[in-house]
């Protein structure tokens, strides 16, 4: 499980696993926006809500990004790990123009989420040359939206209130 971090301003940093965001509210760090009561962390001497999204008390400068860096996971995130395909479970990465062709090796309008059986049939072609549909097009996340699913919050899925806003 992991949680959202946001600058003093609330604007999203990064996501961290919840043993960090932890340490930074019981270090006084930052502060805890909104919780899971359901599950609790006990220590020996405290109890705490699970944080699901903590804010820093001071404020952060964080130099701009204007690109998402690609990765392999990034990609199967971005697709929700679904074969962009079939549908199915994906497991690795196809290029849609293969890389021995020219296509780019680490793009994300060139790269999707697939099944092994998938790419496999795809093998060395283009989707179309291939005979095969594409059911959601590639896209370069931007750098809000590559915290959601980060979160791993499915992106057919709704976002909470407490996250829309975090993100917009």
């Amino acid at each position: 499980m992991n949680t959202l971090v946001l600058n003093a301003s609330y604007e999203p940093l990064a996501v961290v696993p919840v043993r960090r965001a932890v340490i930074l509210v019981l270090t006084e760090k930052a502060v805890m926006e909104h919780a899971d009561s359901g599950k609790l962390i006990r220590s020996a001497t405290r109890e705490l809500p699970t944080p699901l999204v903590v804010r820093l008390l001071r404020f952060v400068r964080v130099p701009y990004r204007r690109k998402v860096p690609w990765s392999r996971s990034g990609v199967l995130d971005r697709d929700g790990r679904r074969c962009a395909y079939c549908g199915g479970r994906a497991s690795s990465i196809d290029h849609l123009v293969p890389t021995s062709r020219g296509g780019a090796s680490r793009s994300w309008r060139n790269t999707v989420a697939s099944c092994v059986a998938c790419n496999q049939a795809k093998a060395d072609r283009t989707p179309a040359e291939a005979g095969m549909r594409l059911l959601v097009q590639p896209y370069e996340p931007k750098a809000h939206r590559a915290l959601v699913l980060a979160l791993g919050v499915p992106t057919s899925e709704a976002l909470p209130d407490w996250l829309a806003a975090a993100v917009t």
